[in-house]
């Protein structure tokens, strides 16, 4: 053999011995959870396992794995993922751990008592024996305690059940979970995994503050399902925020987000969750799980607005396709409608750059108008959620929550003087009004309702909707404060969105409906004004109906998306030296028109450029502005 062909022998060997981990789209990694109880049928790899995977990985690539040794009390043996973990391996896919501590996921997930010495014990040998076999481990959404044992009542003793969880469980995760795993396996990462239900965290034992700070990693659940029938009543726009947030938790250890297609109505409702936790720039989006990938494909899969050649093509998804190798197929099962969704946004995603929005202010452990970002969001208002107080900002939103902050009302009278806006909500109003809130405008939160369908705003004519909705009566000083736009009831009428002047600075008060969800109703012209506020400081604002959304970059780019069912007429208002605008996965250019400055009440509105055009149901369009 010559000196030449050895070396080339050489490395052919050494690249089949060692798997390459390679990235089978160019923007993110695709997981696959796999819970303790298929992980277990792992060992008969011909009869189960080989066949479902061949199946799924058929319509869908993938760069990873978790394997879950323990769900229920029952763990997976060593035999069984060795088997497994080979199994992966050997087909190049990266291979992780997983954990879920319940006793009984199907008893109201019965949950661990992490006040119990037998309970305590049991979670640090699943840590260790799982440490053993893994160097990475995620803790799927259920390291919280539901326990009020007899035990647990006597240690809280008089406190309260959220600062006693929230004690225990930042205990627990160092003593029980971290420590335990780097003793057995010091190059570990341990990860932990947040669900989307983050407004109420702490009453579970969940500690944004402290477990982020010892933990290696973290992961976010941004399923959020059918907001109509299931049980949270999450918005789809939920998706997005609940990943900023917590990469503003932790920045640059968060992850991935984490979708499953539960409760879904349809495979547009599936792909609307896995394109907005890619739009929030994920780094990998983790697939729940290996069993409910290979659901089979059903008639109401298909949408009924489908044929419209929407941003998911129901049709075009069922086109034979086979990522094996070998003739094309019919896709089957559900695995396909993730691996198209992906082929899909894959094309574009790395023309965007780092996701930017107003900047609202969370205090750890706060609750207060829960989860309104995320109505605010799929308002067409961009989300920049943040555990910390945003000082450095020239215009930030605050809502109820900003009460758990001592120091609000003085952070909100630093910002005024600095010549800054801030924008609270009727609720921030309400919880601030006896502690400092009235030295900056004397107005009211009355207490009292309005039932409300015609609105105004500024010089504009009056603005209807077809059913009314309830909002809280705010009064205020003529001529210290002035109404922006105002909600109507025949010869009445109350604010809508306020704006008082303190020092350099203007404070707005945005008042919030009884029912969150009734911003999607306000008219297009009303959610325009308030966008245009919330939005001054940025290049873009949208224009429209609700349930619209807008996802802006800082490299000019934008998505802009809907959850409506018909196709609907929108727009993009751009600052003035941005003068066009061009679809990226079209290049269509967008015709725009000039709005010329104009002044009037002590403000004056710069010249910007308008842009019209048509999203189909449940779809979006991705631009840049030059």
């Amino acid at each position: 053999m010559s000196k030449f062909k050895t070396p080339l022998l050489l490395l052919l060997l050494v690249a089949f011995a060692f798997p390459v981990y390679s990235q089978n789209y160019k923007n993110f990694k695709v997981s696959i959870y796999c819970r303790a109880y298929e992980v277990a049928k792992m060992a008969d790899t011909d009869n189960y396992l080989k066949p479902i995977w061949n199946e799924i990985t058929r319509q869908l690539k993938v760069d990873k794995v978790y394997l879950e040794t323990h769900r229920d009390t029952h763990i997976v043996d060593q035999k069984t993922l060795d088997i497994a973990k080979k199994f992966f391996r050997d087909r190049g896919i990266k291979v992780a751990g997983g954990i879920t501590f319940t006793i009984s996921e199907p008893n109201h997930f019965q949950t661990y008592c992490y006040a119990d010495p037998d309970d305590r014990k049991k979670v640090k040998e699943i840590v260790e024996y799982t440490a053993k076999n893994f160097d990475e481990v995620i803790l799927d959404d259920f390291f919280f305690t539901d326990c009020k044992s007899d035990q647990s009542i006597k240690d809280k003793g008089d406190q309260s059940w959220t600062n006693y969880r929230l004690k225990l469980m930042a205990e627990a995760g160092r003593e029980l979970v971290v420590g335990p795993a780097h003793k057995v396996n010091p190059k570990i990462k341990i990860v932990v995994k947040y669900p989307n239900w983050y407004e109420h965290f702490q009453g579970l034992g969940f500690n944004l503050d402290e477990e982020p700070k010892y933990f290696d990693g973290i992961y976010t659940g941004t399923e959020t399902r059918d907001p109509v029938t299931s049980d949270q009543h999450l918005q789809a726009y939920l998706g997005y925020n609940v990943f900023r947030y917590y990469e503003n938790i932790k920045p640059g250890g968060n992850g991935g987000g984490w979708v499953d297609p539960g409760g879904m109505a349809n495979y547009d409702r599936y792909a609307e969750q896995l394109w907005i936790t890619a739009f929030a720039k994920a780094p990998e989006i983790t697939l729940f799980d290996f069993r409910q990938l290979s659901r089979k494909t059903i008639a109401t899969d298909r949408a009924q607005w489908q044929g419209q050649q929407t941003s998911f093509d129901y049709d075009e998804m069922m086109k034979p396709e086979n990522y094996n190798g070998g003739a094309p197929m019919t896709p089957t099962t559900i695995a396909r409608a993730a691996g198209y969704t992906f082929e899909t946004i894959d094309k574009f995603l790395g023309k965007l750059g780092n996701p930017i929005g107003v900047k609202s202010y969370r205090p750890y452990n706060a609750t207060g108008e829960d989860f309104l970002q995320n109505f605010l969001g799929q308002a067409g208002i961009p989300m920049d959620q943040r555990p910390y107080f945003p000082s450095e900002d020239s215009l930030i939103l605050l809502t109820e929550e900003a009460k758990f902050d001592p120091q609000i009302v003085e952070k909100i009278k630093k910002q005024l003087t600095d010549g800054k806006t801030v924008v609270i909500t009727s609720g921030l109003l309400h919880a601030l009004q006896d502690k400092g809130i009235q030295d900056i405008a004397e107005i009211q939160y009355t207490g009292r309702k309005a039932l409300v369908k015609d609105f105004k705003a500024g010089w504009s004519g009056i603005v209807s909707i077809t059913e009314p909705i309830i909002i809280p009566q705010i009064e205020y000083l003529t001529n210290d404060s002035w109404e922006l736009a105002s909600a109507l009831d025949g010869p009445n009428g109350w604010p809508l969105l306020h704006e008082a002047q303190y020092s350099k600075g203007k404070l707005d008060i945005l008042v919030i409906p009884d029912n969150f969800a009734d911003l999607y109703k306000l008219p297009a012209p009303i959610l325009n004004k308030i966008r245009a506020i919330l939005g001054a400081k940025m290049n873009i604002q949208l224009e429209g109906p609700g349930n619209v959304s807008i996802f802006i970059y800082d490299n000019n780019t934008c998505i802009v998306e809907s959850f409506l069912d018909k196709p609907v007429d929108a727009g993009l208002v751009t600052a003035g030296p941005f003068k066009t605008l061009t679809d990226i996965n079209t290049n269509e250019k967008i015709p725009g028109t000039v709005r010329k400055s104009m002044r009037g009440f002590g403000q004056v509105t710069p010249e910007k450029n308008a842009f019209a055009f048509t999203l189909k149901p449940h779809s979006y369009r991705v631009f840049k502005f030059e």
